[in-house]
């Protein structure tokens, strides 16, 4: 099973509509969505093409196939348009006899870990920038940002196929890889 990740939307939806084009070209089965979906928030600017309303209605063709999780930038008053369930501050999803800890990464993250045991795997947005890395034998993963990457790398997504993490950007090249 593929699994795509995508992080930090903040209401773009030019990088929506790539990031989606990427989806099915990946041929994933689900989506998980790590939060900060329709507003940009404070301390980022303007997203290409802004529009949390559409970028709700495009998300919401496909909620049978989407896992989210609540941003920081995520209010209750979203879900009154958002047709699936993203009020969490986590989820939890087995994969390949690993436990996937799904998070924004504003409450957990790599310096405030989750209880999680050996070779399990955390994955968060919020910082949107690229992570893949295995630290205290646990499994760090971040897609980074669709919409509003930092530190010069370029726009991302992730995807979880098998036993391989790989970050890519949106035209499909692998940034980071990871065994799992």
């Amino acid at each position: 099973m593929k699994i795509f990740f995508i992080s930090d939307i903040h209401g773009s939806l030019f990088f929506l509509k790539k990031a989606l084009e990427r989806y099915k070209e990946e041929k994933a089965k689900y989506i998980v969505v790590l939060g900060d979906v329709l507003y940009h928030g404070p301390r980022n600017p303007l997203p290409r093409d802004y529009n949390p309303d559409a970028v709700a209605s495009l998300l919401n063709e496909y909620k049978d196939k989407i896992i989210a999780v609540r941003g920081n930038c995520d209010s209750e008053v979203d879900q009154i348009i958002i047709e699936y369930p993203m009020m969490s501050d986590y989820s939890i999803m087995l994969c390949n006899d690993r436990r996937l800890f799904l998070t924004h990464g504003h409450i957990y993250n790599e310096k405030n870990l989750p209880n999680l045991g050996q070779d399990d795997v955390l994955i968060y947005g919020h910082t949107h920038i690229p992570v893949a890395k295995k630290q205290n034998n646990i499994f760090i993963l971040n897609p980074g940002s669709i919409s509003l990457p930092r530190e010069n790398i370029p726009n991302s997504y992730a995807v979880l196929q098998d036993n391989s993490f790989q970050i890519k950007d949106l035209d499909g090249n692998v940034i980071k890889e990871i065994k799992l």
